[in-house]
């Protein structure tokens, strides 16, 4: 898909989902040159965004906005993108006095969980991709100023349920996801989707809730931009007619009479005393 059939793609499912924000298209850039003029820099205007707040600011407002580790306050964010030099050592030390998990074993085991993700050759190859990375510039999808490396979906169950279903309709790459409670949006979200062309849920976690105005119902799907296609392709397929769609389609009960509650019953008797037939 082209940029324009792209745009096009976001406003389609922005409006066939009848979602609550706009997709966002998320490019990963080598380069400052990368940047667009449009695009918002937090660090031009003095101040440091997280890049979960990038994201909103993208999906609720409606802005392009560029970020790198001079514009992220979310310093191991910038670590895990690889987007600054800090050894694991460092990285684990971080985290351990966040105390986010029970100890430095438990830590230790959590890198250890993520770097075989990307065990073997292939997994080398994935970890040298993400450091020629820099940043990223993040659009909503239906004005998106440069072609997204992944694209990130935001909504309630049901959303995500029709991603889920238009994604898997085909069956050939099921949506397989880990979840830990952190990182999620922009690492599971953004990065996994683009270095391993895999899509993924996305539950939310700690910083998107503190500093990115997440809704306790909001849940996300992140996905390659490649995978864009499928999704229009095959929404709402699932399950041919019985597919309840966007807005909901519940099934409505039948066969109800005026006995289902005593005071129906009692009422509908009265009638019938006064109208005998």
């Amino acid at each position: 898909m082209n940029l324009e059939q792209i745009r096009n793609a976001g406003e389609e499912l922005y409006h066939r989902l009848h979602l609550p924000t706009w997709p966002v298209g998320i490019t990963y850039i080598k380069t400052m040159d990368d940047i667009p003029g449009q695009a918002i820099r937090p660090s031009t205007m003095g101040q440091k965004w997280s890049l979960c707040q990038a994201f909103t600011y993208a999906r609720r407002h409606g802005w392009h906005v560029a970020m790198t580790s001079d514009d992220n306050f979310c310093v191991p964010a910038s670590a895990f993108h690889k987007w600054v030099d800090v050894s694991d050592e460092d990285l684990i030390e971080s985290q351990v006095q966040q105390g986010w998990h029970k100890d430095r074993a438990a830590e230790q085991n959590r890198f250890n969980f993520f770097k075989g993700l990307f065990a073997g050759p292939d997994g080398e190859k994935t970890l040298q991709k993400m450091q020629e990375y820099m940043g990223f510039v993040c659009s909503p999808l239906h004005q998106a100023i440069m072609e997204p490396h992944s694209i990130m979906i935001f909504g309630d169950g049901t959303h995500i349920n029709h991603l889920i279903q238009a994604l898997c309709f085909d069956y050939t790459t099921p949506v397989l996801s880990t979840f830990e409670g952190f990182g999620e949006s922009c690492f599971k979200g953004g990065l996994i989707p683009f270095i391993t062309g895999r899509p993924q849920v996305v539950i939310p976690g700690m910083g998107d809730r503190a500093f990115a105005g997440i809704s306790q119902d909001e849940l996300a799907v992140g996905l390659p931009a490649s995978h864009l296609s499928v999704v229009i392709e095959n929404l709402f397929k699932s399950g041919g007619g019985m597919n309840i769609s966007q807005p909901v389609k519940t099934l409505l009960p039948m066969g109800l009479t005026e006995s289902i509650t005593p005071g129906f019953t009692f009422l509908k008797n009265k009638i019938r005393e006064r109208y005998p037939k």
